[in-house]
């Protein structure tokens, strides 16, 4: 695959991750969302051979989304 493919994808994923982040305060689905950032932040470091990188990037994915889940939790109790 091409470095500026691999680049260009991981720009994009972060860029997405955090637009995500600044909205998630609006509703859940932008924490899932979020989550969602991660996962392809993750693609970005295993593509570029970062596979360090995407490793943290998956464990951080599962943090997210367990926040989501406690997120939506807390907003259908009330």
């Amino acid at each position: 695959m091409s470095s500026i493919f691999i680049t260009t994808f991981g720009a994009i994923a972060v860029t997405f991750m955090m637009v995500m982040y600044a909205l998630e305060r609006r509703h859940p689905g932008f924490v899932l969302a979020f989550a969602i950032g991660y996962l392809l932040s993750s693609a970005y470091g295993f593509l570029s051979g970062a596979w360090p990188f995407g490793v943290v990037e998956v464990i951080w994915a599962v943090v997210a989304a367990r926040r989501y889940l406690e997120v939506k939790r807390r907003k259908t109790a009330t």
